[in-house]
């Protein structure tokens, strides 16, 4: 079940957001990062991959760290199991990302609530793809917009 700020307005307010930091994104084009960046760079978003093992993905330069990206990061969209995911929202706090989106299955509510305490929109056990397919007019899980 997605969280509790799984509000259209929220949905709305994220995806004014254009620069999304994606954490744990792959380079391989079956992995959930991998098709869910793709899409969000096809939609116009600037998609910026993060993942300590890669230099590129997506014809992108890819971060070690959210901290070594050297431009504004709007949205934090987390590719990552729950129990590794608190470091990563607390460097999107610090770099002052405006949202943390963490994807299926991906909850912390701690670490929830830490963001929002520091003013970031935040999204759980939601998939990023999937609600913007529906913005869009789509009617599918997300996977038919693979």
């Amino acid at each position: 079940m997605p969280s509790d700020e799984g509000s259209q307005d929220v949905f709305d307010r994220i995806f004014a957001l254009r620069n999304v930091a994606i954490v744990g994104c792959s380079p391989k084009p079956e992995r959930p990062s991998h098709y869910v960046a793709a899409f969000l760079k096809e939609h116009g978003f600037r998609v910026i991959p993060v993942n300590p093992g890669h230099r590129e993905i997506l014809g992108q330069r890819c971060y070690p760290k959210l901290g070594d990206i050297p431009e504004p990061v709007d949205v934090v969209d987390v590719f990552r199991r729950s129990e590794l995911v608190l470091p990563v929202i607390q460097e999107a706090i610090a770099i002052k990302a405006k949202a943390l989106w963490l994807q299926d299955g991906i909850t912390h509510p701690e670490g929830e609530a830490l963001a929002r305490q520091s003013g970031l929109l935040v999204v759980s056990n939601d998939c990023m793809l999937r609600r913007y397919y529906q913005r869009l007019g789509g009617k599918e899980t997300g996977e038919a917009a693979r």
